[in-house]
């Protein structure tokens, strides 16, 4: 059921929106998820699926600042589910992804997102989306990590999903390698503390530090 909009929120308000219930440090948003790959012929990375799973409260957050609640049973209408796709597609000019990867140290270009579903998932908001990879990669000479994170480190990334590999998947693994809290500068971390909401850290891709990653490889 739509009430009176409040703003018209973007994806990046997704990344996007700013709890009020987060300290003032970073991170200030946590979000579960993870990353499918798609492999096609001869072993090659073609796409991925991403999913993106808020918590309950930052979930009412996100659809009372589209002008959306609940329904008497919990969930979303279907009106206001469709028109809530709608207009998360939107997707924001500097939009950065969640899902960074990489081969032998070197960046894999995707395409923008595309195919973006969202559904409640026991009270939680979860969205779903797909890149495409602007050039395939072939999985059988040389692994791929995909790191997932958000550059500035607002938002907390965490692999709660086991990674699936679909299509042409024999032979290929999927490793989760958890962030591991003790590899960290302590420097770094105070640096962190100390930031408000409204700021952000002068180092480069800070998020990348702290993400979760999984490696795929093809025999």
């Amino acid at each position: 059921m739509t009430r009176l909009l409040v703003h018209r929120a973007t994806p990046c308000a997704l990344a996007f929106a700013m709890s009020a219930s987060a300290a003032f440090a970073h991170p200030h948003v946590f979000i579960d998820g993870g990353v499918n790959f798609v492999v096609g012929p001869g072993h090659e990375l073609e796409a991925i699926e991403v999913t993106w799973l808020y918590d309950e409260f930052e979930t009412l957050y996100m659809l009372a600042s589209h002008g959306m609640d609940l329904n008497a049973q919990g969930a979303l209408d279907e009106a206001d589910r469709q028109e809530l796709v709608r207009r998360l597609s939107d997707w924001p000019a500097d939009f950065d992804g969640s899902a960074h990867l990489t081969s032998r140290g070197e960046a894999i270009a995707l395409d923008w997102p595309q195919n973006l579903d969202a559904e409640l998932v026991d009270g939680r908001l979860q969205l779903t989306f797909d890149r495409i990879l602007q050039d395939p990669i072939k999985m059988t000479e040389h692994a791929v990590e995909a790191a997932f994170f958000e550059r500035t480190y607002f938002f907390d990334f965490t692999v709660t999903n086991t990674s699936e590999i679909r299509g042409l998947a024999t032979g290929c693994t999927a490793e989760i390698i958890p962030f591991d809290p003790t590899a960290q500068d302590k420097a770094l971390l105070d640096v962190l503390a100390k930031l408000s909401r409204e700021e952000t850290s002068d180092i480069e891709n800070v998020g990348g530090f702290f993400a979760d990653r999984i490696v795929v490889r093809c025999d």
